[in-house]
């Protein structure tokens, strides 16, 4: 079920402070909610969640039990072959549990559907609030505590979403039964639908929030795009120089190191040859000469 409506959430500064409403970013909130794809994501994790450490012995794994406990015949008892059988104290079990897996996958696309359409349940029922920033220089509870209470959702289960891991608001957050702090990007459906309301820092959200609370127009965004990528197009450029630099190095190097090459096989060569020649002299020398008798 999808709707083109657009969605807004209730917008506080980082002190608990009420300013003008924020508009969803319309790529996550477009009002599709699929129940059927949460179920199957949620029950995932759940089952996800399992260790499956459960183990027993069967009756070859029990110590002792080699040796049958009393001869086949004539005891009058009933025959028996190992005090490890299963109906035995101390035997082993039949068909108990053994150690396996409970992991469920969920293809990514279906992730990322029951993850939207959490989300887009959250945000029909007015439960996301936005934050412009949690500028916390030391993890303090009773700073987040007293948010939440002017938030007026310090009663509900809440999850707060930072931009980024953020080290203080977690550890500000941690020793609050109904409260959990983790990071946008690692959110799952189940998350957001054990939540009551959804706190998620303005920065999460991505460059549609960022221009309504700057108050920046259409018009500087579009004239701040080029800039940005020409920028980025410079270095680009400034790169591709030092691998071209890096390259042309490379093969100075390379042509040195073969004319080096070439001229120590011509030193060696012209060595040989005047060896050669210089051999050759000597044993004319050492020739006997022909004389006349």
């Amino acid at each position: 079920m999808a709707e083109n409506t657009s969605m807004n959430a209730a917008a506080y500064t980082s002190k608990g402070a009420s300013r003008d409403s924020v508009e969803l970013p319309a790529e996550l909130f477009d009002g599709t909610i699929n129940m059927p794809v949460m179920h199957q994501a949620v029950k995932a994790y759940l089952a996800n969640q399992r260790q499956g450490n459960a183990a027993t012995k069967t009756r070859g794994f029990v110590i002792g039990g080699n040796q049958k406990p009393w001869k086949q015949k004539g005891t009058g008892r009933a025959r028996q072959g190992s005090i490890r059988a299963p109906q035995w104290v101390g035997g082993g079990t039949v068909f108990g549990p053994t150690p396996r897996s409970y992991a469920q996958y969920v293809p990514r696309k279906v992730r990322a559907l029951a993850r939207k359409s959490a989300f887009n349940a959250r945000a029909r029922e007015n439960a996301v609030i936005v934050i412009d920033a949690f500028d916390y220089d030391a993890p303090k509870t009773s700073q987040l505590l007293a948010l939440l209470g002017v938030l007026g959702v310090a009663d509900k289960k809440v999850l707060i979403l930072t931009d980024g891991v953020n080290h203080n608001v977690y550890m500000s957050g941690r020793n609050l039964p109904r409260t959990h702090v983790m990071p946008y990007s690692d959110v799952s459906t189940y998350h957001l639908l054990w939540s009551d309301v959804v706190v998620i820092e303005a920065s999460a959200l991505g460059a549609a929030v960022n221009e309504q609370e700057t108050g920046e127009t259409g018009e500087d965004v579009e004239g701040e795009r080029p800039a940005r990528k020409a920028s980025v197009k410079k270095a680009v450029k400034a790169s591709a120089a030092k691998k071209t630099g890096r390259k042309t190095v490379a093969k100075k190097t390379v042509a040195k190191k073969s004319a080096a090459k070439k001229s120590a096989m011509k030193k060696g060569a012209t060595k040989k040859s005047t060896a050669k020649k210089s051999a050759a002299k000597k044993t004319k020398r050492s020739a006997p000469k022909k004389g006349k008798k």
